[in-house]
């Protein structure tokens, strides 16, 4: 046996525990990101401020994680890319099980990518909504009317409402 299949095991048993890791702090990531666009909908604050004190442990855990694997790929010789993965894989004993938690773990990542995308969305609404309240209180902004034929009503001039 050479020296490089003898140090083969110690990487690869790291790597499956590392992407096992993140795939339990994955799902969690996902149920946080759910539970905060919930939050969003009831514009609870106080929940997505707890929330996102939540998600920070979480994120930092697999941002640790993706390092370490990085670093072992550099080490071996490899690419920290899915070409020095793969390159990596091609004839280790677990790539089977090494190569099924990287790909679970990118379609979770993926869902995650996809959760905080949709909550975005609605932050962006949701501060659309109040900025446009805020210029209508203030004056700033002229809200649309109706007339009596369902056309936007043109208004001479607008007064904040605190002096309507």
């Amino acid at each position: 046996m050479d020296a490089n299949s003898q140090s083969t095991p110690m990487p690869d048993a790291s790597l499956l525990q590392l992407l096992h890791e993140d795939l339990q702090t994955s799902q969690q990531l996902l149920a946080l990101l759910d539970e905060e666009f919930a939050a969003l909908q009831a514009r609870d604050l106080h929940l997505l401020e707890k929330l996102l004190g939540s998600k920070q442990p979480l994120l930092a855990t697999l941002s640790q994680n993706a390092q370490v694997r990085s670093q072992t790929l550099h080490s071996l010789g490899h690419s920290p890319d899915a070409t020095g993965w793969n390159a990596y894989l091609a004839g280790h004993a677990q790539a089977e099980d090494l190569a099924k938690a990287s790909q679970q773990l990118e379609q979770q990542l993926e869902q995650c990518r996809q959760a905080n995308l949709r909550n975005g969305r609605l932050i962006n609404a949701n501060q659309a909504s109040v900025g446009s309240l805020l210029g209508i209180l203030r004056g700033a902004e002229t809200p649309s009317l109706y007339d009596s034929r369902g056309a936007t009503a043109r208004i001479a001039q607008q007064r904040p409402l605190s002096q309507a």
